[in-house]
């Protein structure tokens, strides 16, 4: 559906700001983001400010990180007060990171004391770990209460609560002893007590935890939220489903972005729409000039073997997709081993790399041996090739398919042992130094199987 028809922009130049209201009312907010979030910030923030206030949190919690600042600069400090006052405690501690020092002290003293200290507090954990991303809207109970009298509690605290289904059980010194389910509660007694209801096993995270560890606790649980806690068991805050969906979702597009040559190896990765162009020219600029000095070394190591090529111009022909099979066989089996890191599956250590290798090379030495033999055979139906170099394509072919398999499936390995994510590694860095190792196993087996040509290549 689109929102901003030209109806709908009619209307707001003529004014008719209820009907606009109105026609925005029974929109999905993530709906309204998605399409507000394409116009200039001046602009979505007349579109947002004709929402009703609880209506404008949770919109303006739909927008990416870089439009949520832009379109902070643009709105009047008292609607960004109420809007801030009426987010998730987790959302509004995110935003309140990505504001200026400047903007913070205009928006302080527009919030309650209380959404101040809570907006310190969550804000204080370092980013990456659970405490970054949990939310203080959690609903508690005492171990003394009855079914009934926890029944009504909840009752008074759902609308200061992101989820009710499961309440967590403290003591006296706010340490989590017990949870107790939305529908344990219903169907228990009302004079049962929460100490007899409780179950005091249950999955929980570490405050200073990686959020990604948070995030596969709930998946693998299939829970709806994860309490968490400090080291000495202290309830601080929970991880909701709906924030591990959006830890998955960043954590993919930020490896996307660095396996593809434009990531960050640390801070944030670029945002189409928000990053500054200047830091997307510079980012962008960094890796490929990494990559142009991988290029020139191979340009150098192929320049020298220029006898050789003169005397069997042959070769030449066959340079690129030799190389080109090695980077991209070592960038599929990098990506295979990454895959299998973020779902838990392998850790670096001996054991895994070793299974790893296992899987590995019965693969790589198959997939080479069919690729060469196309190679050999293509070559030899479309080109006037000898015996002997038919040989060196096949060997060469063979032997890039393998290593480059074994770079890729090691270096992520390498990547986590340095405390690198792997995915900084960039799927074109691996690429150029596949071509760089081509090169010199193609010219190499080519002096080893031919020989000294009258040339004087080596």
């Amino acid at each position: 559906m689109d929102l901003l028809t030209q109806d709908l922009r009619a209307r707001m130049a003529a004014g008719e700001l209820i009907a606009v209201r109105e026609a925005l009312a029974p929109v999905h907010p993530a709906d309204i983001a998605n399409e507000i979030g394409g116009l200039p910030a001046a602009e979505a923030a007349t579109v947002l400010r004709l929402l009703t206030p609880g209506h404008q949190a949770t919109v303006f919690g739909y927008f990416q990180a870089g439009f949520q600042i832009a379109m902070a600069r643009r709105l009047p400090r008292c609607d960004l007060a109420r809007i801030v006052a009426a987010m998730s405690h987790d959302e509004r501690a995110d935003l309140w990171k990505q504001l200026d020092e400047s903007q913070r002290q205009a928006l302080l003293p527009a919030l309650a004391q209380a959404e101040r200290e809570d907006i310190r507090r969550l804000a204080a954990w370092p980013e990456g770990t659970a405490g970054s991303v949990m939310t203080s809207d959690y609903a508690t109970l005492s171990p003394g209460m009855t079914a009934a009298r926890a029944i009504d509690h909840l009752r008074a605290e759902a609308p200061d609560a992101e989820t009710i289904y499961s309440a967590y059980v403290i003591d006296a010194d706010r340490s989590l002893i017990g949870v107790v389910t939305r529908r344990e509660l219903i169907l228990a007694d009302e004079r049962q007590s929460i100490s007899d209801l409780m179950r005091t096993q249950f999955p929980s995270g570490r405050v200073d935890e990686p959020r990604a560890v948070v995030a596969e606790r709930i998946a693998r649980y299939d829970l709806i939220a994860l309490p968490i806690v400090t080291e000495a068991g202290r309830l601080v805050g929970i991880v909701t489903v709906d924030d591990a969906l959006d830890i998955g979702r960043e954590d993919a597009a930020g490896r996307l972005a660095r396996f593809g040559g434009t990531g960050t190896l640390g801070g944030p990765d670029l945002d189409l729409r928000g990053s500054p162009l200047g830091r997307i020219f510079r980012l962008r600029l960094f890796w490929l000039a990494i990559l142009t000095v991988f290029g020139v070394i191979t340009a150098g190591y192929i320049a020298g073997q220029e006898a050789m090529l003169a005397e069997a111009l042959i070769l030449a022909a066959f340079i690129a997709p030799i190389i080109d099979m090695g980077g991209n066989t070592g960038s599929q089996s990098a990506t295979l081993v990454i895959r299998a890191m973020a779902l838990g599956q392998v850790v670096p250590r001996a054991a895994d790399i070793w299974f790893v290798l296992k899987r590995e090379l019965p693969v790589l030495a198959g997939l080479g041996l069919a690729v060469a033999g196309l190679l050999a055979v293509l070559a030899a139906l479309t080109q006037a090739v000898s015996g002997a170099v038919l040989v060196v394509i096949a060997l060469t072919m063979l032997s890039v398919t393998v290593v480059g398999g074994l770079l890729g499936a090691l270096m992520p390995f390498a990547a986590r042992r340095f405390g690198t994510d792997p995915a900084a590694m960039s799927g074109p860095l691996i690429t150029s130094v596949m071509d760089l190792l081509g090169v010199v196993l193609y010219f190499a087996i080519a002096w080893a199987v031919l020989g000294p040509l009258p040339g004087g290549g080596a």
